[in-house]
């Protein structure tokens, strides 16, 4: 009769961990280890406990479990980033999964710090923290990386390569989503287009321009030196990059800017110079930022999840934390998938058009010479 009523009581509510562990004669610490992956149980004991979990109809709480991981969980965002809007989506992104989790998110900028002053920011801030996630291009000082590592605590880089089997990583193939809206240019018709490179210290950068090229020569379009520039991933670059580009003798009839911020920049010089985006001149972008649809006309761009990636980084770092109190080593390589979003930057072209664009562009862009002054008006 009692086994009777206890059956019916569980009906009506959730088995607890205690109740699995007195069937399996061991500690609720044990249940808890053996339904998680953590730590070492012997296999005769791991075995017990599963089968009192399936004859109790035994699930775990994993909101619980995450919470009770997270609870007391300190995690630090650390940045350098020069872009306003990039920022924005890392922070949005970051503090939305420490709310989800209940981790406690430490967000601290290394802006004014050099090399060494970083590495010993690091070294102190290691002493305090669980966890650390590292957007470019801190994702890239090796030396920063690996004063982490060597205290034992767990990074994520954030659109970046791995420099070890050491840190996880969030990001997107930046390769074939640069190859992909290129190749959405060359379908359009533009085969004489500008590229605007990133900052030489972030892999992104490099990546991208490979994509780049990588259609250019699938499509048999040889590149021209004088059509890349250097960038660095600000709007200030971006400028500077795009007037070098249109004083070309023959200037593109699209350019193709490695971030937002600098694609951006292309727009305002284009409209400066009396040029139509995108009649006379096509314009795209990656990141699909805010600044990416704050510009007239909104820019044709690769959309890059950053909030998602660094909310996603939360969670890989709370894997990390949980996985290495129990023993076990995890590295995570996390591919999020890129989205060419199409706007109203990039016109069609053909051949006769393309040499029509160039004429027009030479004859607004290249100074004239001054006005001769009218004598009969000059002062006596």
């Amino acid at each position: 009769m009692e086994d009777s009523m206890k059956s019916v009581r569980r009906k009506g509510r959730a088995v607890t961990i205690d109740e699995v562990a007195s069937q399996a004669g061991v500690s609720p610490m044990t249940v808890s280890r053996v339904v998680n992956g953590l730590g070492v149980v012997r296999d005769a004991t791991k075995e017990r406990v599963m089968r009192a979990v399936r004859e109790l109809g035994y699930r775990p709480n994993l909101a619980a479990s995450t919470l009770a991981t997270a609870q007391h969980t300190c995690i630090a965002l650390i940045y350098t980033n020069p872009s306003s809007t990039y920022l924005r989506e890392l922070l949005v992104g970051a503090l939305s999964g420490s709310v989800r989790t209940a981790a406690q998110l430490v967000i601290a900028t290394w802006d004014n710090l050099d090399a060494p002053a970083q590495r010993n920011a690091a070294r102190q801030l290691a002493k305090s923290v669980a966890g650390v996630i590292l957007p470019p291009p801190l994702c890239e000082s090796k030396p920063v990386v690996m004063e982490f590592i060597d205290a034992g605590i767990p990074v994520v880089s954030i659109a970046s390569g791995r420099f070890s089997n050491e840190v996880s990583c969030v990001h997107i193939d930046d390769f074939h989503a640069s190859k992909e809206i290129t190749d959405h240019l060359i379908a359009n018709g533009h085969t004489r287009i500008g590229y605007i490179k990133g900052n030489p210290n972030q892999t992104a950068s490099a990546e991208r321009f490979e994509g780049f090229k990588a259609a250019l020569d699938e499509a048999g379009i040889s590149l021209e030196e004088a059509l890349v520039q250097q960038g660095y991933f600000t709007y200030r670059s971006g400028l500077d990059a795009t007037e070098k580009l249109l004083s070309l003798r023959n200037p593109p009839t699209a350019i193709f800017a490695s971030n937002d911020d600098m694609a951006s920049a292309v727009v305002s010089v284009a409209h400066r110079h009396g040029l139509n985006v995108p009649g006379d001149l096509s314009v795209v972008g990656f990141d699909d930022t805010s600044a990416a649809t704050m510009v007239w006309p909104e820019l044709t761009t690769i959309h890059q999840p950053i909030a998602s990636m660094a909310d996603t980084a939360i969670d890989i770092l709370l894997c990390t934390i949980r996985r290495k109190d129990g023993g076990t080593h995890v590295v995570v390589n996390h591919v999020v998938p890129h989205q060419l979003v199409t706007r109203d930057s990039v016109a069609r072209l053909d051949l006769v058009e393309q040499e029509t664009v160039v004429k027009k562009q030479v004859a607004r862009i290249r100074p004239r010479a001054a006005p001769r002054p009218d004598r009969r008006s000059a002062p006596r």
